[in-house]
C-alpha cells in the first residue's frame, strides 16, 4: 500500500465505516486530462510520456492518486470517451509500453494510477458494436437495438423508437441501414449504449477490467456508471416505445423528452455494481473505485458507498455543481448564490455521517474553472483570494478531495468569444440545437453560457510557464496545441508559483499536507454552523477532543462573522490558533476581532 505522502490513519479513527480504514481516507486525487497536460512529440496533443515527465511536480505537490481521463484507442469523437479498443492505447497518447513505464515511475514515487473507464457505452467503431449490426451475430443483443415505429419509414423523422433526446443534442436514436434498426445513444451518435441486461456484456467488461488490474493499475473512475441500468416495463420495453407500460414524459423546449429519469439509478444498478465488485475487486488490495453518478441523490450515495453493501468506494454527485443552472437546461445559467452551495454540500455531508463516503470536487474535465465560475478572475488579487477560498472550502470538508489539473495554480476559464474556438462536441451541438434549430436561446445568451460553464474552459493546455505555448509543447513546435492556450498563462503558470509559498500552488500544498497529517481534517465529524448566513459558509470538524472551525466568506465584499460563529470563538483567537488563512494569520486574528471577514477571506481555527 502506498503511503509515500500520508500518515496511516489509526483504526481508532472512523472513516467510512470500514475496518481497517481504507488507505484513501486521507488521500488526495489529482485528475489529469492527458490531451492537455504535456506534449512531448510536438503534435499539439498531450501524451503519456508527458505525464511521466511531470511526475516529480505531482509528487512535490503531495497528491497520492493520479486519475487519467481516457487514453484507450478511440476515434476521439468525444475526446476519448468513445472507446474502440479497451485494451490498447491510442497512438495519440503513446503505447502500452509507455503506459507501463508511467505506472512503474508513478509507483516508484508513491503515486497511484486510476484509469477512466467508460462502459455505459463504447465507440460505434468498437468490434462489439460492428458485430452487433448483424442480427445473427452473438453480439446482436449487446446494444439497445429497436425497430422503427410502425407506420413510419425507417430513418425518417418520427420513426425513432421513442422521443428521447441525446445529452449532446438531437435524438438519442440513430438509424443503422445495415441492421435496419435504431440504436440508443444517450451521448454522441458515435457512442452507442451497451446493454447491461445481457450477462455476456457484463462478463466481457469484467474480463477487460481484470486485465488492467493485473497489469498494475490501482483502480478506476467509472464514467456515467449510474446510467447502465435502464427502466423497463414488464415486457422489457423502454418508456415511450409502442405499447410500453411506461410514459416517457413531456416534450421539452428542444423538441425531445428527457431520458435521464429512466436511465439514471435504474432498478438493477445495485446488482450490477455488487457483481462488478465480486468479479473484479474482491481479493485485491490497495485499489480505489469511484463512479460518476448522474441522477444519484446524497441518500443513495450513502447506500452505494457504504462498505457493507460492497459496491463502490466513492461517487461523484452533481447536485452542488448545478446550483447556477435551471432544471430545464444547463445552458440557462444564473448568478452564484453561496447559500445554495452550502445547502447542497451540507446535504451531501449529512448523508454520509454514519456510513459511506463523499467525493469532494468543484472542477473536472466536464466542469469549468471554479475561480471564474463562482469566484472572481478579473484581477490577480481577486483571482488568488477566491481560488484559495474555494480550495479551502472544498478541502476542509469530510471526504476525498479531487484536484483538476491547473486548479492548484488558480487557472481560469478560457474566455473564448467565438464558436470556432471551441472543440467540445457538447458545446458545438448545443449551440446548433438551441440557437439554430429549436431557437429557444439567443446567440448572445448561448455564447455567454458557453463562456461560463462550457467544458472546454477546463481543457485548455496546462500552464507550465510563460513561453509561447505555456510549456505544454515546445515554443517552436510546428503544430499548435489542439485547443487555444489561455493568454493569461504569462501571469498564471507553475514556474511562477512553484517556489512562492504565498501562491495558490503553495496554498494547495498546505491543504494537502493538512489532509495527510491531521486526522480531524481527514475523517473528523462534520457539523454546519450558521446555516442562515448568506455570505459565510461555516462548519466544524471534530475528532475526539479536537475541534477545528472553518469559515469562508464566499463573496467579494466584507461579511459579518455570524453570531453562532462568534459565540464559538468567545473572546477571540490568537495567531497560534489560525491553522490556515487565505490571507495570513495576523489578518485573520484582526478580522475576527472586528467581527468581520474581508472579501474571499477564509480561516481554519483550532478551537
Amino acid at each position: 500500500m502506498t503511503d509515500f505522502n500520508r500518515s496511516v490513519l489509526p483504526d481508532a479513527v472512523r472513516s467510512n465505516g470500514a475496518t481497517p480504514n481504507p488507505w484513501w481516507a486521507n488521500a488526495v486525487v489529482y485528475q489529469i486530462y492527458p490531451r492537455s497536460f504535456q506534449d512531448t512529440n510536438g503534435d499539439g496533443i498531450g501524451d503519456l510520456k508527458g505525464i511521466t515527465s511531470r511526475l516529480d511536480y505531482l509528487a512535490d505537490l503531495g497528491v497520492d492518486v493520479l486519475w487519467l481521463s481516457p487514453v484507450y484507442r478511440s476515434p476521439q469523437d468525444d475526446n476519448g470517451y468513445d472507446i474502440s479498443d479497451y485494451q490498447d492505447i491510442d497512438p495519440l497518447f503513446g503505447t502500452l509500453e509507455d503506459m507501463d513505464e508511467l505506472l512503474a515511475e508513478a509507483h516508484r514515487r508513491g503515486l497511484k494510477i486510476v484509469m477512466d473507464l467508460v462502459v455505459n457505452h463504447t465507440s460505434d467503431e468498437h468490434a462489439w458494436f460492428q458485430a452487433s449490426r448483424d442480427r445473427d451475430d452473438p453480439h446482436a443483443d449487446w446494444y439497445w437495438w429497436r425497430p422503427a415505429r410502425p407506420g413510419h419509414e425507417p430513418g425518417t423523422p418520427g420513426a425513432e423508437p421513442n422521443r428521447w433526446g441525446s445529452y449532446f443534442g438531437g435524438s438519442a436514436w440513430q438509424y443503422d441501414p445495415k441492421r435496419g434498426e435504431y440504436y440508443l445513444h444517450q451521448f454522441s451518435r458515435k457512442q452507442p449504449d451497451l446493454n447491461w441486461e445481457n450477462p455476456e456484456v457484463r462478463k466481457a467488461v469484467y474480463r477487460m477490467m481484470n486485465w488492467w488490474m493485473d497489469r498494475g493499475i490501482d483502480g478506476f473512475r467509472m464514467d456515467v456508471i449510474t446510467l447502465i441500468s435502464k427502466h423497463l416495463d414488464s415486457h422489457g420495453r423502454l418508456p415511450g416505445e409502442v405499447d410500453s407500460e411506461l410514459s416517457e414524459g413531456e416534450i421539452g423546449e428542444e423538441g425531445y423528452t428527457n431520458a435521464s429519469p429512466f436511465c439514471s439509478d435504474g432498478p438493477r444498478l445495485d446488482e450490477f455494481l455488487a457483481e462488478m465488485r465480486r468479479e473484479v475487486f474482491e481479493g485485491r488490495e490497495g485499489y480505489m473505485n469511484v463512479g460518476e453518478a448522474p441522477g444519484i441523490t446524497p441518500e443513495r450515495n450513502e447506500f452505494i458507498t457504504n462498505p457493507a453493501h460492497k459496491e463502490l468506494d466513492m461517487l461523484f454527485l452533481f447536485d452542488h455543481v448545478s446550483i447556477d443552472q435551471s432544471p430545464e437546461s444547463k445552458w440557462d445559467t444564473h448568478a452564484f448564490v453561496p447559500k445554495k452551495l452550502q445547502d447542497r454540500m451540507s446535504r451531501q455531508q449529512e448523508a454520509v455521517r454514519n456510513a459511506g463516503w463523499a467525493s469532494l470536487f468543484f472542477c473536472n474535465h466536464d466542469q469549468p474553472r471554479v475561480v471564474s465560475r463562482w469566484g472572481n478572475d478579473s484581477d490577480r488579487e481577486s483571482r488568488e483570494l477566491s481560488a484559495k477560498a474555494f480550495g479551502m472550502l472544498l478541502h476542509m470538508h469530510r471526504g476525498t478531495p479531487y484536484i483538476y489539473e491547473g486548479e492548484e495554480l488558480g487557472m481560469t476559464n478560457a474566455h473564448f468569444t467565438k464558436l470556432d474556438q471551441y472543440r467540445d462536441l457538447e458545446a458545438i451541438n448545443a449551440y446548433r440545437q438551441r440557437v439554430e434549430e429549436a431557437r429557444c436561446q439567443s446567440p448572445e445568451s448561448m455564447m455567454a453560457a458557453l463562456a461560463l460553464i462550457g467544458r472546454d474552459n477546463s481543457r485548455t493546455p496546462m500552464q507550465w510557464d510563460a513561453s509561447r505555448y505555456a510549456g505544454f509543447t515546445a515554443a517552436d513546435a510546428a503544430t499548435e496545441p489542439w485547443i487555444g492556450v489561455n493568454p493569461n498563462h504569462v501571469e498564471i503558470n507553475a514556474a511562477e508559483e512553484f517556489d512562492d509559498p504565498d501562491s495558490v500552488y503553495g496554498f494547495y500544498k498546505k491543504l494537502i499536507a493538512m489532509r495527510h497529517g491531521n486526522a480531524t481534517v481527514a475523517t473528523g465529524e462534520w457539523n454546519l454552523v450558521a446555516a442562515d448566513s448568506e455570505q459565510v459558509y461555516s462548519f466544524t470538524r471534530t475528532g475526539g477532543d479536537d475541534t477545528i472551525l472553518v469559515m469562508v466568506n464566499l463573496t467579494g465584499r466584507t461579511a459579518r462573522v455570524p453570531a453562532e460563529v462568534a459565540r464559538l470563538l468567545g473572546n477571540g483567537v490568537s495567531e497560534s490558533q489560525v491553522l490556515l488563512s487565505t490571507y495570513d494569520a495576523v489578518h485573520g486574528v484582526k478580522s475576527i476581532a472586528r467581527g468581520e471577514l474581508a472579501r474571499w477571506e477564509g480561516v481554519v481555527i483550532q478551537l
